[in-house]
């Protein structure tokens, strides 16, 4: 067969291999072939769970499902609620808002049961083709379960017992990666964590204290789960670390990174914008001065994101860690909104989007932090979608990374 033929007869199978499948022209003499590329994944948090109330974007999985796959995802980050699947899976758990001005998440006091609609979910995932990563915001209930999470190997029995109940269902395959723990040790999600000393939290990943939690948890969860890759998520800090400190015992780094939050919070600080959980006053300066910022100073903004992105490829590259995004990469937060359009945003993003693919060291990249059904705006745009995923999952991986535990399981 000539290499022109070859090349036709291949662009038969790109179903396959646009998933980072497989290709098999059995019987016509050519070998098997593997083409991988990196997933388009999008954050679904605990909305998955928590916002099913008619109009909240989740009451309809199936359909939100659906449409996730029209506009060219494969794979989703999810909460887990590990420790609450530890406690007890079946009980119907009374958890506390997080916040009320953003649309993540019930903004309210809501009640919900974990399992089995967690695995369901996976399910109806595995149906599509769908991988899921897991992780955990440690959500709150009534009683402050997450405070039980005192040691480190507290913190790998949560994750092998909400694991089990997955392997129980047959279900583990689906699973692309497991983050321990969302943003840590940012004091929102982990208060059961000090540091040392305790004022370091956001991005202070890399003392002592925590590399010796994280070591030692995630240890414990892999002598269990071994063809799992793990991880703790990151966010902030200085990504130069990631070349310098032994990072050895992850299997990826999973970095979230916003133009809102670089050079010391530069963009959001000339918004105004000061992360407001229970208060409109962000939201007023994001009306007020979002737009106006980012226009103002564009391609500095692009070339603030670029240059962070070329810093974290070059710092995982230095450690031999494939990375995975899921937060990313304009602003924080946003929503639909009197005052506020999606134009800035997906620009920004698109901006993010193309300087991941170019490194070859992402595995697994988002979006924006807003590809989920509860920002309509955001979502109803499908070709933008499409056009982002079909980028992302056409691009290439770097060699060295072939050899790394999770190729295997995209």
């Amino acid at each position: 067969m000539e290499r022109k033929d070859f090349i036709k007869y291949s662009t038969l199978f790109t179903g396959a291999m646009f998933a980072g499948g497989i290709s098999h022209a059995s019987g016509i003499g050519l070998p098997l072939i593997k083409t991988i590329y990196p997933l388009a994944i999008t954050m679904w948090d605990f909305s998955w769970l928590e916002r099913r109330w008619p109009g909240a974007g989740y009451e309809d999985w199936d359909n939100a499902l659906d449409e996730l796959i029209e506009r060219g995802y494969n794979a989703v980050r999810i909460d887990a609620y590990p420790h609450l699947v530890a406690e007890n899976p079946g009980k119907t758990w009374t958890l506390n808002e997080v916040w009320n001005v953003q649309d993540w998440g019930s903004p309210d006091v809501i009640q919900v049961q974990i399992q089995p609609q967690l695995n369901q979910f996976i399910a109806k995932c595995r149906d599509r083709g769908i991988k899921v990563g897991l992780s955990t915001w440690f959500r709150r209930d009534e009683d402050m379960t997450l405070l039980k999470i005192d040691t480190s190997a507290k913190m790998a029995e949560i994750w092998i017992q909400t694991l089990d109940s997955i392997a129980k269902d047959q279900l583990l395959d689906s699973i692309l990666y497991v983050d321990l723990c969302n943003e840590w040790p940012g004091d929102i999600w982990c208060p059961f964590f000090k540091n040392d000393p305790p004022e370091l939290t956001w991005g202070y990943w890399h003392t002592a204290k925590s590399m010796r939690f994280m070591k030692e948890s995630i240890e414990l969860v892999r002598a269990a789960y071994p063809e799992l890759p793990l991880c703790y998520s990151f966010s902030g800090g200085e990504p130069s670390l990631y070349g310098e400190k032994d990072l050895s015992f992850f299997n990826l780094i999973e970095h979230h990174c916003w133009i809102a939050q670089l050079n010391k919070n530069e963009y959001s600080k000339a918004v105004g914008y000061n992360y407001e959980r229970f208060s409109p006053e962000g939201y007023k300066n994001l009306v007020k001065n979002s737009e106006r910022v980012y226009l103002e100073n564009q391609e500095y903004w692009h070339k603030l994101l670029r240059d962070e992105i070329k810093t974290i490829a070059n710092a995982a590259r230095k450690a031999n860690q494939p990375l995975i995004t899921t937060e990313c990469w304009g602003i924080v937060d946003f929503k639909d909104w009197p005052g506020l359009n999606w134009n800035i945003v997906k620009e920004m993003c698109a901006v993010g989007v193309m300087a991941a693919t170019e490194t070859n060291q992402w595995v697994a990249i988002a979006t924006s932090n807003f590809a989920g059904p509860q920002f309509v705006g955001m979502w109803r745009d499908v070709e933008w979608h499409q056009k982002m995923t079909g980028i992302i999952r056409k691009a290439p991986i770097s060699e060295e990374l072939k050899k790394c535990q999770i190729i295997n399981r995209l």
